[in-house]
Order: C-alpha cells, then structure tokens, then sequence
C-alpha cells in the first residue's frame, strides 16, 4: 500500500467516521511524525519492507496485546468491588460495542468484564441497547452470551432508574476519540450514562488503547467533530421476523429526525481511564505519567 492509497482511505474515513482515533492511526493519520511517538505507527512504516499482509498481522497482533493488557489492567477496579461486596455479583453496564468484534481480540471495555469472569469473579451486566443502531442489544450481547457472561438488554433510558436503586457498581464504556484533556468521544447517550453515574457517586471508568488519544486536542466538546449520520437510522428499525431480516418504520413519514452519532463526555465526569500501560486519572498530567514519550 503506496502513500497515494494511505491518502486515499484517510480521505474516505475523514468524510464518514470523522470521530475514531484508531483509524487515523490505522491509515497512517500523523505520520511526519517520529514513529517512536505514535503507538502502531512503526507497523505502517513497515508496509515499505513488509507488505500489507505481513503489516497487517502485525497491527493486529498489537491490537489483541494492547486489550488483553486493558483487561489485566481493568479487572483490578472488579475484584475490589467484589471484595466490598463480600463475593456478590458485581453489576456492570456497558454502552454500545467495545468488544472483540470492534477490535481483533478481548475488546476494550469488555475485556476486564471477560478477565473477571474467567477468573471466577461473579458479575452480571447490564447492556444498554444503544439506539439507533443497536450496537449493544445486537453486538455486545451476543459477544457475553458466547463467552456465557450473565448479562440483561435494557433500554437506553434504563440505566439512571438501575444507578438511583444501587443496582449498578461500575460503568464501563469505550471511546472513539480520547482528548489529551480526558474528554472522551463515544457513541451518542454515553455523556447521559457518565452524568447518572456521578449523580449517584458511582465510577465511570472508559477503556481504551493508546491509539484512541488525539494528543492535539485539549478540548473535547469544543473541537472533537461528531458525525451526524442519515435520518434512516432513526426513523427505522431492522430485525428479524420469521427467520427473515425485515425493516420497519418507527416514526411518521412527515417527522424529520436527527441523528447525532456521538457526545462527548467532560474530563470531570470521568473516573479513570483504562489503557494497556495502566490506569490514569482522566486529565493531561496523569495522562502523561502513562505516556512521558508524548
């Protein structure tokens, strides 16, 4: 893959995701830049010697190390409320799909939920079904089902009513784009989710690689673009009926809709952030402490 192609994918990707971090990483985004100082970029360089196919394992077998380490690094926060609870179930809910289909292996937010669970910790989440496209109910569900994680869908505006009556005791979510500040962009109604969980003084923890920190961004809200995708997405659903895949529609044909496709969650309202090197406070200093090299 040639500078030209890179260009090329880094085009199309600025046009529909403009919000994901890893894939500018992925198709090369900064690389004037030292590759020693841009985690993943040495496997792009490697493209010249290597070819894609060879770079392409490389950059997965980064991937899988990066969230197996995530998830050694995130099971701590787990078997301390575990303890706290005397051996009770620790009820966990997640937002949208940060799993192993969004990644190569173990996930980011779902990979200290499997390290707990192999390790015998007994926990159960909670999936938000994540309209309008209904990552979690159809993705993230599926994934705890097959790794048999005990787990219930609920609805997106379930989760607040769970957090006021002590049903929840950690929130984990993902992150498309992570500012140097501790913003975090991700899928639209995580911002609801961090704000209930600070209401009800319960940790809000966001898991990510390296990758997702856009080092030139200090202010989330201000600067992060949020896509905003078609209005389809809203006014229908799809599923199964019947053994076949159908499509309905939800919303009179005369209502317009808006689809906002990510928020942005304030530093503050962050607890902590979960990356392969450790666990940080979500601001620049601690940041850095994990990251000096930046």
């Amino acid at each position: 893959m040639h500078d030209d192609e890179l260009g090329r994918l880094q085009r199309g990707k600025a046009d529909h995701a403009p919000d994901n971090a890893g894939v500018d990483v992925a198709l090369g985004h900064g690389r004037a830049e030292p590759a020693e100082h841009v985690i993943g970029i040495r496997c792009l360089l490697a493209l010249e010697r290597a070819g894609p196919v060879e770079t392409a394992h490389e950059i997965a077998d980064e991937d899988a190390l990066f969230c197996r380490r995530i998830g050694e690094h995130g099971v701590a926060l787990i078997q301390q409320i575990s303890r706290a609870k005397n051996g009770k179930p620790v009820n966990l809910l997640t937002h949208c799909n940060a799993g192993w289909l969004a990644f190569v292996d173990h996930g980011s937010a779902t990979a200290p939920i499997y390290a707990a669970h192999d390790a015998g910790i007994p926990i159960h989440v909670y999936v938000d079904e994540t309209r309008p496209r209904n990552q979690g109910a159809r993705l993230t569900a599926w994934e705890l089902g097959q790794h048999g994680v005990p787990h219930t869908i609920i609805a997106d505006n379930t989760g607040g009513h769970l957090m006021q009556h002590g049903k929840v005791d950690l929130v984990l979510t993902g992150t498309d784009r992570t500012a140097i500040s501790g913003d975090v962009a991700n899928k639209i109604g995580t911002y609801l989710k961090a704000l209930a969980a600070k209401d009800n003084d319960i940790p809000f923890y966001v898991a990510l690689p390296s990758s997702t920190f856009d080092w030139n961004i200090r202010d989330g809200v201000a600067d992060i673009p949020i896509e905003q995708r078609g209005d389809e997405e809203v006014s229908f659903a799809q599923g199964l009926c019947d053994g076949q895949l159908k499509r309905v529609r939800l919303s009179p044909e005369t209502s317009p809709a808006a689809n906002y496709a990510f928020d942005v969650t304030p530093a503050r309202l962050v607890t902590g952030l979960i990356t392969e090197r450790g666990i940080c406070e979500a601001n620049e200093a601690s940041i850095r402490t994990l990251f000096p090299e930046r």
